[in-house]
């Protein structure tokens, strides 16, 4: 017979009131089971702790990180409760029991507890910028006013999941070329530690003038094996270094600039940009926030600090009373057909349209300029690596050469 085990328990009774407790049961699932038959909705089912071992392993920098992806779904799951009559209230709890984050779960924990105490909900949603950015409190926070919640929710929900499946694309296409590349430094250090070491003792002995490019992968190897212990934290550390600078103000405007001027990835970041843009505030003007405060908002989720310093300046212009597509013109980082699209746009009245167009046609750009990248890049990086690695094997094999030739 399973021994029993106790666990603590927060569960809803049919009035609404929240209840929390110790039961003791089999299993999560048991205890689970037991609640409902008892008539109350279980809302969290946890093992109590006994003082031993910590069960739960917190890594700095990775736990309680919430995905946007899992923000995406959460929406999704959300706006369709919502525009099937359910209550706030119960669309929370119902999604805090389900989610499979933690993280996620303590945090729709919070809100539906300010929800509860009558706090509005995108009030309850700003509490948590980490999670829900500007963009998503000021849907809600427009939603809630003009009384169209759940499809504000929807459209959040499009557009978050746009967003996550096109940089999906994008990572994956700058992740290749890093993987690659990195399986070729391994093979290149691995070699120069332990395979270049044996032919320097076999021509060691030999004697007679080694070739050049010989030469300098020995010297090479010698340096990495007599040094490796300062090259290896070097390299790391300039890595580290280099993240903590990008993060700076100086450090990302330098970045953001050099990455719109990359020889290969530059028009694929240009675009992601352009279509980040054009979706974000598309969907802001459909849902009813000010143009102004819709401007800012893109500025603040734009994700490259050009097209932030952009932004910024046409909002200067459209408060001074200009239109969107005057202020767009004066800045290179918007092509000609975005301007005239939005100059239309206004014409007649459709803005919105325009821009979701915009970001439609750019989307289609990303993935068909992924696509073709991702099939020119294989073939060119796996000659790179037999290049790298028959150059080094050339360079190993030349004094044998030259020591058959003597001995014929």
């Amino acid at each position: 017979m399973m021994a029993a085990t106790t666990f603590t328990y927060r569960a809803r009774d049919r009035s609404g009131k929240v209840h929390e407790g110790e039961i003791e049961g089999s299993s999560r699932e048991a205890v689970v089971k037991a609640l409902r038959e008892k008539g109350v909705m279980p809302l969290a089912v946890e093992q109590k702790k006994t003082g031993g071992l910590k069960t739960e392993i917190n890594i700095p920098g990775l736990s309680g990180r919430i995905k946007a992806k899992e923000v995406a779904v959460f929406s999704r799951q959300f706006a369709t409760m919502i525009n099937a009559g359910l209550s706030l209230l119960r669309s929370l709890s119902v999604l805090e029991e389900q989610t499979d984050s933690s993280a996620l779960r303590k945090i729709l924990g919070e809100v539906r507890r300010d929800v509860e105490r009558g706090v509005g909900l995108s009030t309850a949603f700003e509490k948590h910028p980490k999670v829900f950015n500007k963009l998503y409190t000021s849907m809600v926070k427009a939603g809630e006013a003009g009384g169209v919640l759940d499809d504000t929710l929807i459209r959040l929900a499009d557009a978050l999941e746009a967003q996550v499946a096109l940089r999906s694309k994008v990572k994956s296409a700058m992740a290749y070329p890093v993987v690659v590349l990195s399986m070729v430094g391994l093979v290149v250090i691995g070699m120069m530690m332990f395979v270049v070491p044996i032919f320097v003792d076999l021509y060691a002995g030999a004697g007679g003038e080694l070739p050049l490019p010989t030469k300098v992968l020995i010297g090479a190897s010698e340096a990495f094996t007599g040094f490796w212990f300062i090259i290896l934290p070097g390299m790391v550390g300039g890595a580290i270094g280099f993240r903590k600078w990008i993060n700076t103000k100086a450090g990302r405007n330098i970045w953001d600039r050099f990455k719109l001027k990359m020889p290969v990835f530059g028009g694929v970041v240009h675009k992601t940009a352009i279509s980040r843009f054009s979706s974000t505030l598309g969907v802001l003007l459909r849902t009813g926030v000010p143009i102004l405060q819709a401007m800012e908002i893109v500025q603040d989720v734009a994700g490259n600090v050009v097209v932030a310093d952009a932004v910024a300046d046409v909002a200067k212009s459209v408060k001074d009373g200009d239109s969107l597509a005057v202020p767009l013109e004066s800045h290179k980082v918007f092509p000609p057909m975005v301007v005239q699209m939005i100059a239309v746009g206004e014409e007649t009245g459709a803005v919105d349209s325009m821009l979701d167009k915009v970001a439609q046609f750019y989307d289609q750009e990303v993935n068909d300029t992924v696509d073709a990248l991702t099939s020119l890049l294989e073939p060119l990086l796996i000659a790179f690596m037999g290049m790298t690695v028959g150059g080094i094997l050339v360079a190993l094999y030349l004094p044998m050469f030259n020591l058959v030739n003597v001995v014929g």
